[in-house]
């Protein structure tokens, strides 16, 4: 038997944070200083309690950077709407700079935000009882 709780997202504070990355990064830093690094970053923003940050990491082999760049790091902050645009400059700058001290050389770092919706963003949980 399953239950399916809705969640009420007056009150739910998040940042979905995925990290898109080249795969080359991790012959020298692993995977968890990268996405650790995104944590500590959004966690300085203050605008979301440490509980609440989510993140993952996807790894590419195959991309196209123009240029001789062959390292690059991508994070997209998903952020429910409601931050002004001081807020989310602050949060983009605190997780690049947070990327940035790792010392990827050669690297081409960049990180957005995009705000989510919530009127239509819809998270249904099922627990198994």
């Amino acid at each position: 038997m399953s239950t399916l709780f809705v969640i009420n997202y007056d009150c739910l504070i998040m940042p979905h944070c995925i990290v898109e990355y080249s795969t080359k990064i991790t012959e020298n830093l692993p995977v968890e200083q990268l996405m650790h690094a995104v944590y500590k970053g959004v966690n300085q923003s203050e605008l979301f309690t440490a509980a609440d940050i989510k993140v993952r990491a996807c790894a590419y082999d195959d991309f196209y950077l123009p240029g001789a760049e062959q390292v690059f790091v991508h994070v997209n902050l998903k952020i429910l709407s409601g931050r002004d645009l001081s807020q989310r400059k602050n949060l983009t700058e605190g997780v690049s700079n947070q990327l940035e001290r790792l010392g990827i050389e050669g690297s081409v770092i960049t990180v957005e935000v995009t705000k989510i919706e919530k009127e239509s963003y819809v998270k249904k949980i099922t627990l198994t009882t």
